[in-house]
């Protein structure tokens, strides 16, 4: 991904350097303005704002952060990783995705195929001549379909939620960190340090994340050898992950 970012002058020309900027790939012009507050009134995902959904919300994290272990996660990858569920056409997966409400998220309680074309819409707005873009914002959720019967069934806490490493200790930054003392990996000397089971400079793309839509739909789209440029993997892996 190329971000172009406006340098500071300092008194001294220097020769400008091109930078080649493949058109598949985002490039922001500082054009882009986040807005301060959701529809709620409140900053994006504050955990910690007074509302009804709060307490259902921490309810929530308090399971995932037990249940989401290292070796949780490999045997979900390894079990979804076959693709063997279903096949549909991606308008079909979109309306399967009226029937989902996520749990974990402070900003929405709308039935998730609002959030996939208003995303798209938002996207399309902005980046008018991006169509990968608006196709990334539309799909980006649909791995909460595993929430449905005919995908397994899986509960929120193992579907949907801000996503973290696994295998390596739990930085503090994660929300509601306290809920982790009660994960088996918390107390294994194996999974508790810095590194844990990685080595220090290996990549991200070597790292395990905390199981759910996110990789899941990485996976669906990998998998099917998808067209979508690398910066499209990216985003869907990982725009749960909010952490260090």
């Amino acid at each position: 991904m190329t971000i172009l970012i406006d340098q500071p002058h300092f008194g001294v020309e220097v020769q400008e350097k091109k930078v080649p900027i493949d058109e598949k790939e985002l490039s922001l012009d500082g054009g882009f303005l986040v807005p301060q507050t959701n529809s709620f009134g409140h900053t994006f995902r504050d955990y910690d704002a007074e509302g009804e959904r709060q307490e259902g919300v921490e309810n929530f994290y308090r399971i995932n952060h037990i249940n989401q272990t290292y070796d949780f996660v490999k045997k979900m990858r390894e079990e979804y990783g076959k693709l063997n569920r279903v096949e549909m056409s991606i308008w079909e997966c979109c309306e399967l995705l009226n029937d989902v409400v996520d749990e974990s998220d402070p900003d929405l309680d709308e039935p998730q195929i609002e959030h996939l074309l208003q995303t798209a819409e938002a996207i399309r707005k902005d980046y008018p001549d991006e169509d990968w873009l608006h196709l990334t914002g539309l799909i980006h959720d649909l791995g909460k379909v595993l929430n449905l019967p005919s995908f397994g069934g899986l509960p929120q806490w193992a579907v949907v939620g801000d996503t973290f490493p696994v295998g390596c200790a739990f930085d503090e930054s994660i929300v509601h960190h306290k809920y982790f003392k009660e994960n088996p990996d918390y107390s294994n000397p194996a999974f508790n340090t810095e590194y844990g089971v990685y080595s220090e400079g290996c990549g991200l793309d070597n790292v395990m994340m905390s199981w759910g839509h996110d990789d899941y739909m990485y996976l669906v789209a990998k998998e099917n050898k998808t067209t979508l440029p690398s910066a499209a993997l990216f985003i869907i892996r990982y725009h749960s992950f909010y952490g260090k």
